[in-house]
């Protein structure tokens, strides 16, 4: 019986030896992989991305390097991917689609880069989307509308510490899985725009880290810092655009008013026109009789 132990055991030394040198072996240069499913690239002076990742990795580390772009095809030999970290790189842009083919990525971090915006379309529909991380950017100006479109299992979102002075609401409104966002840190504007932003974050302060504390924006007149939790929304009343019943009931009698001017208007013109035709004909009808 020992020796046959012993035998098996020397067979699956044998076999986790040229399983850990394959393993290895798929490794990119430069780079770490702890497990057959994680490549760590972090902190490595790349420019680029390394070749030769394995088309089952899981977990991608790529952050605190010096990678400016990715190609609008990476993700698509990648099914299995589920992390992906790029923090502290030099994206400047994510070319629309480009994430969209991962279906099973959970985690995206894009935090600390050049982004200036995120288009339409940036995401595609990557609906396993659950954390997504694009907080120190610090020229992020724009978020499309539909950016974060068909993101529905997205729970976490992080926005904070970007150049962002207003943000379309109906942005987190197609995020019916959210949970938690992250805001602050931006140069926001207290204008009519930021109204139903701010509508928002009273309604929904529970999905912020610390509320509406620590958050402020500037007054359009004179640029003055104001802490968001000093104001309410009726700071905003003179964005409300609504109308009282003599409101509605002045509207209603000044059209009914215009449409009976127009009605004596054109009775007036048609009546002038035919009394002045009875009078050209009367005239003629005077000097055909003067002339027999």
């Amino acid at each position: 019986m020992l020796p046959c132990v012993h035998q098996l055991q020397l067979l699956l030394a044998l076999l986790s030896s040229v399983w850990l040198s394959s393993w290895g072996q798929n490794c990119p240069a430069n780079c770490q992989c702890p497990d057959p499913h994680t490549v760590d690239c972090s902190g490595r002076g790349l420019t680029r991305l390394p070749d030769a990742i394995p088309l089952d990795v899981r977990r991608l580390r790529l952050s605190d390097n010096w990678i400016p772009w990715i190609p609008s095809d990476f993700l698509v030999l990648y099914s299995d991917l589920v992390y992906l970290d790029l923090r502290n790189n030099s994206l400047s842009r994510i070319e629309p689609g480009t994430l969209s083919t991962s279906s099973r990525l959970v985690f995206l971090d894009l935090g600390s880069n050049n982004l200036t915006e995120i288009p339409s379309g940036t995401f595609g529909e990557s609906r396993s989307l659950i954390k997504l991380r694009l907080g120190n950017n610090p020229y992020l100006s724009m978020v499309s509308k539909d950016a974060f479109m068909g993101l529905t299992s997205l729970r976490e979102l992080e926005l904070e510490q970007n150049a962002l002075s207003g943000l379309d609401v109906e942005v987190l409104g197609q995020l019916p899985s959210l949970r938690l966002v992250r805001l602050e840190g931006n140069p926001w504007v207290c204008n009519c725009n930021f109204a139903k932003l701010f509508a928002w974050l009273m309604k929904n302060r529970q999905k912020l880290p610390t509320g509406v504390h620590g958050m402020e924006c500037s007054l359009p007149v004179d640029g003055r810092r104001v802490a968001l939790s000093q104001l309410s929304e009726d700071s905003f009343r003179e964005c409300q655009v609504t109308l009282t019943l003599t409101d509605y009931l002045i509207v209603i009698f000044s059209g009914i008013a215009v449409s009976v001017a127009a009605i004596m208007t054109s009775f007036f013109l048609a009546s002038t026109v035919h009394c002045f035709q009875r009078w050209s004909k009367a005239n003629k009808t005077e000097e055909e009789d003067s002339d027999a």
